[in-house]
C-alpha cells in the first residue's frame, strides 16, 4: 500500500483523517471521524447525525452508492470509493455539512439522481465524500398559481406524479428518463418533449434555495440575480449546493398524441430523404410538435446478415391525431404516417410511453427510483446549424455500418428555443441550431478490453461528424457530460476554457465572474466546473 500523501500538500486536518483512514485499523468508526464530531456539534438533533452518515465499515455503505450510481463504467472494483457518504434529512443539515467540510480541507461531490454520464457526481481521483441528496424529495405543487418547489433530491418521475395528482392539464418541461434527479438536470439546463413548446426547463424557474460556500442559505432576493442566472444552466455543482427549485408549471392539453416509425436504408427503401426533409421540417414545424430521430446500424430487415442503418422518428404532439395528420401531410409525406399509426391519450400516458413502459401500467411506477438495470455506457453530445447534405449523410451511414455500433440521437430545436436569447441563461444553444445530436454508445460486456473498444467506436463516429457540425467553437451540451472534451486538474481558467466555452460559448466568462464573486476559494469544484479567475 502507497503511504498517504506528504501533510505538506494537504490542510492539517484533512491529512490527519486520510492518515488515519491509511494506518489505523479502526478508523473507519464514525465515532472517531473528524466529520462526524464536527456534524454533531452543528447538527440538531445530534442524534440525527448516525442516520444520515455512512462509511466503508458500515453494511449499508455499498448499497447506498450504488443506489445511484448510473454508469457501470464508474463502478468497478477500481473505481475510487468516497471516504463517507452523507445523506442530509433536512435542508439545514446540507449547511453543516458544506461547513465542516470546508474546515476540514475535504472535498464534496454532491449528487441528486447519479445520471451525469461521466460520474463526476460520486467519482473522483482525489480523496473525496459525497453529499447526497436523495433524502430530500419533497415537492409541493400550487396548481392555483400553476407553480411547484421541488427538492434536488427528487425525481422527474416524482416530480409528474405529484402534478398529475394536482391536474391532468399540467406539466413542466423536464427530460423523459423519470429515475433523473432534479437538481442536477436542471441546474444543468433540462430538456424534453416539450422543448420546441415551452423551451428548457431553466427557462421556466421562479426561484431556487442554495447553499453557498459560507454555508448560507439563499433564496433568490438574498443570492441575487447573478447568482441565480449561474445555476439556471450553468451546473449547480459549481456555485453551491441547490436545495430546490421553485418552477413554473405549464398547461397540456387533455389529449396528445404519440408515434413511432422506422425507416431503413436498403435495397427497398431508402430513408436518406426522409432524414433530410426532417433537418428542414422538425425544427420549424408547429410547435406542438415534437419529433425525436434515432439513427442506429440494424440487421433486422438484412438478408445474409449485412447491417443497414434504422431512422426511428418517436413523436409527441400536443393535440389531436387529425391535426397531426394534416400537418404530417403537408411537411413530411416522407414519413409516410397514417392515423392508424398514430395514438392518442392523456398526457401521463405520453409520459408512460416515452418512458417505454407497457401501455397498462399504473402511474405510481414513476415513483420507483431504481432504474431496473444499469449498464456501461458513453455519451457525447454536438449541435447541427445548417442541414446535412444527402451526400454527407450517405457518407455517415457509410461510417455507422463499418463500425456495427454507435448510434446518434438527433432532437429538434426551434420555436420557443429560437426565441430566447443566448444570454437569457448559461445554456447559449438557441437561435441558428436547428438540432442537437447526442451521440450514444451502450455496452454490457464487462472488462478494460471491452470499454476500449467501445469507447474508439463512438469517438470515431464523433471524429467524423466535426465538419457536420458547429464550429468556433464545436458546441456540447452540459448534461451530456464528456470529459473527452477537457478536465481540470487545478481549477484553473485555461483548462476551464477548454470545456467551458463549448458548453456555455460566450457566456462562459460571465460564469467565471460569478464563480469568483460567490466561491473564490473555488470549494465547490469537479473536473469540469466553472474555475475561478486568474490573479
Amino acid at each position: 500500500m502507497k503511504p498517504p500523501m506528504s501533510s505538506k500538500l494537504l490542510p492539517p486536518l484533512l491529512f490527519l483523517v486520510i492518515l488515519a483512514l491509511f494506518f489505523n485499523p479502526c478508523a473507519s468508526d464514525i465515532s472517531n471521524n473528524k466529520l462526524f464530531q464536527c456534524l454533531s456539534q452543528r447538527v440538531l438533533p445530534a442524534a440525527a447525525v448516525p442516520k444520515m452518515v455512512y462509511q466503508p465499515a458500515d453494511s449499508a455503505f455499498t448499497t447506498v452508492l450504488n443506489n445511484y450510481v448510473r454508469n457501470r463504467r464508474y463502478n468497478t472494483s477500481a473505481t475510487q470509493k468516497p471516504l463517507i457518504i452523507v445523506t442530509p434529512l433536512e435542508e439545514s443539515h446540507v449547511s453543516a455539512i458544506v461547513i465542516c467540510a470546508k474546515d476540514l480541507g475535504l472535498h464534496i461531490k454532491i449528487r441528486s439522481g447519479g445520471h451525469d454520464y461521466e460520474g463526476i457526481s460520486y467519482v473522483s481521483d482525489d480523496p473525496f465524500i459525497i453529499l447526497d441528496m436523495f433524502n430530500l424529495r419533497s415537492i409541493d405543487i400550487n396548481i392555483k398559481d400553476e407553480s411547484a418547489w421541488v427538492q434536488a433530491g427528487a425525481t422527474l418521475g416524482e416530480l409528474y406524479y405529484r402534478i398529475w395528482e394536482k391536474s391532468k392539464v399540467h406539466s413542466f418541461p423536464a427530460g423523459i428518463c423519470p429515475t433523473v434527479g432534479v437538481g442536477g438536470h436542471i441546474s444543468g439546463g433540462g430538456y424534453g418533449t416539450l422543448i420546441r413548446k415551452y423551451g428548457l426547463a431553466v427557462d421556466n424557474l421562479l426561484d431556487a434555495r442554495v447553499v453557498d460556500a459560507s454555508g448560507r442559505i439563499l433564496d433568490r432576493k438574498l443570492m441575487g440575480e447573478d447568482f441565480f442566472w449561474a445555476i439556471s444552466g450553468g451546473g449547480g455543482a459549481s456555485f453551491g449546493v441547490v436545495l430546490a427549485f421553485k418552477v413554473k408549471l405549464v398547461r397540456v392539453p387533455e389529449t396528445v398524441t404519440v408515434f413511432q416509425t422506422e425507416k431503413y436504408v436498403d435495397e427497398n427503401v431508402n430513408a436518406t430523404d426522409m432524414v433530410y426533409k426532417w433537418q428542414l421540417m422538425a425544427p420549424s414545424t408547429d410547435v406542438d410538435l415534437f419529433m425525436r430521430m434515432l439513427i442506429q446500424p440494424s440487421s433486422s430487415r438484412v438478408q445474409n446478415g449485412k447491417i443497414t442503418v434504422k431512422a426511428t422518428v418517436i413523436t409527441l404532439f400536443l393535440g389531436g391525431s387529425d391535426r397531426l395528420i394534416s400537418i404530417l401531410d403537408k411537411e413530411l409525406p416522407e414519413l409516410g404516417v397514417m392515423k392508424e399509426n398514430c395514438t392518442e391519450m392523456n398526457w401521463m400516458e405520453s409520459v408512460l410511453w416515452w418512458s417505454k413502459f407497457d401501455n397498462d401500467t399504473a402511474p405510481e411506477v414513476l415513483l420507483n427510483r431504481i432504474p431496473a438495470s444499469v449498464n456501461f455506457l458513453k455519451r457525447k453530445s454536438d449541435y447541427v446549424q445548417k442541414p446535412i447534405p444527402k451526400a454527407e449523410l450517405e457518407g455517415l451511414w457509410k461510417k455507422l455500418i463499418s463500425l456495427g455500433k454507435s448510434g446518434l440521437v438527433f432532437n429538434p430545436y426551434g420555436g420557443r428555443m429560437s426565441e430566447i436569447p443566448a444570454t437569457a441563461t448559461p445554456f447559449p444553444h438557441r437561435d441558428g441550431n436547428l438540432y442537437k445530436v447526442q451521440h450514444s454508445i451502450t455496452w454490457s460486456e464487462e472488462g478494460s478490453e471491452a470499454e476500449k473498444n467501445y469507447m474508439s467506436l463512438i469517438r470515431e463516429v464523433y471524429n467524423y461528424m466535426e465538419p457536420l457540425v458547429s464550429s468556433n467553437p464545436r458546441s456540447a451540451f452540459l448534461n451530456y457530460r464528456d470529459l473527452d472534451i477537457g478536465v481540470t486538474t487545478k481549477g484553473t481558467y485555461a483548462e476551464g476554457q477548454v470545456y467551458g466555452l463549448k458548453y456555455f460559448n460566450g457566456n462562459f466568462d460571465r460564469l467565471v465572474s460569478i464563480k469568483t464573486a460567490v466561491d473564490p476559494t473555488n470549494f465547490f469544484r469537479n473536473e469540469q466546473s466553472i474555475p475561478v479567475k486568474p490573479q
